[in-house]
């Protein structure tokens, strides 16, 4: 007698909109590869805090063998999306979509304390909107300039108020007099044409860090190339998409896609290693748009990290000596994310009297993540003090790295242990400087040269 066994499929757990692809799943074999690479294991050793325990958990869930439940939630919302098990799988895993598909559907199905829905509605209307940063930066400027935010830091006030807030104050950058200045519109090549590019002003970068997107333009130009900046410019949606609002970071795809195909560039060039890497998956992102689809692919071909566009042709712009020892730090979204490892480091070396000291667990993250260390601030801070730990081991004259999160993260972490006079740099002011000429008490100095003369 034979007996028919019947398999029942459960449902999953998952709605049908974009759920964490079966394909990719299966494509983890549990190897364990990950697990050294991946922050929250390394500080807590938890399985499920781990790429390939949280993959466990996604396959169960698109099984219908685990619920959507605030258990799940909590795994997921502790990744810091670094990607760092991405460099370190052998199999190819795609980790970057899993997580960012499997975000959306955390939003989408599972409801979160009326505490935490305000602070995260909170932060995605503010910090995506760079109007609305530099009308904020107005009263920030008076609170630090005044004096009035040493006298909050050591009245010990800040430790009476809610971790998140705490926080935020902790990483406010020191905000420039020149907040409300904006990118020119066109600059002109030093010597004959190399190309036209875009270039992206970013929201936080446009306000507290222009003096980045300042040297950044000087660059370009020095080494041959017409600068458009499209004015106006909307966010390009990487806070959004990293924290599961998939639908809103489609739709400032693509305002962004339009303004670029507006301004007719060749390349779209990026200083800033978060916008960058989502910038690079907007076919992804838009894939299933038909009006949109071939051109969020085709504008994500243009998109170039700012070191990508320098190496890419020999230099012109002679560099002059800048005898200085640097501690690089990697943003991992451009080691990990984009796999942009050698030409930072290409670049700084060709800078004459630099030297470019290399840290322990450099592709460990500092925690920075987006807005992760606002929404998780304790594991964050871990990270951060560890990171900058062996920045000093380094016994650098300053940190360097080529994100403005990271730079936050670097210098709120560096303020922690009492450093204050050691400089958080972007490593394109390095290149700057040198092609200027500029001696190493200027760079290291405050004033921020904004003149194109």
């Amino acid at each position: 007698m034979h007996t028919n066994t019947v398999q029942i499929t459960k449902p999953s757990s998952f709605d049908p909109h974009h759920p964490p692809e079966k394909e990719l799943l299966s494509d983890c074999v549990h190897c364990g590869f990950c697990l050294p690479a991946c922050p929250t294991y390394v500080l807590w050793g938890e399985e499920m805090d781990s790429p390939r325990g949280r993959i466990y958990m996604m396959a169960k869930a698109a099984q219908g063998e685990a619920p959507l439940d605030q258990n799940f939630r909590t795994h997921m919302d502790n990744c810091l999306g670094c990607m760092a098990c991405m460099t370190a799988c052998p199999s190819g895993v795609q980790y970057n979509n899993l997580i960012e598909s499997t975000r959306a559907q955390v939003e989408r199905n599972i409801p979160r304390d009326s505490t935490d829905s305000f602070f995260r509605k909170l932060l995605f209307a503010t910090f995506p909107h760079p109007t609305r940063l530099k009308l904020m930066a107005g009263p920030l400027f008076l609170y630090q300039r005044s004096g009035l935010q040493s006298l909050v830091r050591r009245s010990g006030v800040l430790k009476l108020l809610p971790t998140r807030l705490a926080a935020m104050e902790s990483l406010l950058p020191s905000v420039p007099a020149h907040f409300t200045w904006t990118m020119p519109k066109k600059i002109a090549p030093t010597g004959a044409s190399r190309g036209r590019v875009g270039m992206l002003t970013g929201c936080v970068q446009s306000v507290f860090f222009s003096h980045v997107n300042a040297a950044t333009a000087r660059v370009l130009v020095a080494e041959g190339f017409e600068v458009v900046t499209p004015p106006s410019q909307p966010c390009c949606g990487a806070l959004m998409l990293h924290s599961g609002l998939d639908q809103q970071a489609a739709a400032m795809a693509r305002n962004l896609i339009a303004l670029f195909e507006a301004a007719d560039v060749e390349t779209i060039v990026i200083n800033a290693a978060g916008c960058g890497s989502t910038m690079k998956e907007y076919g992804y992102l838009l894939r299933d748009d038909s009006q949109w689809a071939n051109r969020a692919s085709a504008f994500s071909a243009k998109c170039k990290d700012i070191t990508e566009i320098l190496c890419s042709l020999p230099p012109i712009a002679p560099r002059h000596p800048l005898p200085l020892r640097v501690a690089y730090h990697d943003a991992c979204h451009l080691r990990h994310a984009q796999g942009i490892y050698q030409q930072p480091r290409q670049l700084l070396s060709a800078i004459p009297q630099l030297e470019v000291a290399e840290i322990a667990e450099a592709s460990l993250c500092c925690g920075s993540a987006g807005v992760y260390n606002l929404l998780q601030p304790e594991a964050a801070q871990q990270l951060g003090d560890r990171k900058v730990g062996h920045l000093l081991d380094a016994r650098a004259q300053a940190v360097v790295s080529a994100n403005p999160g990271c730079l936050l993260q670097l210098m709120s972490g560096l303020r922690r242990r009492g450093e204050r006079t050691l400089p958080a740099l972007h490593m394109i002011e390095l290149l700057d400087a040198s092609i200027r000429g500029l001696t190493a008490d200027q760079i290291l100095s405050d004033q921020k040269n904004l003149s194109f003369q």
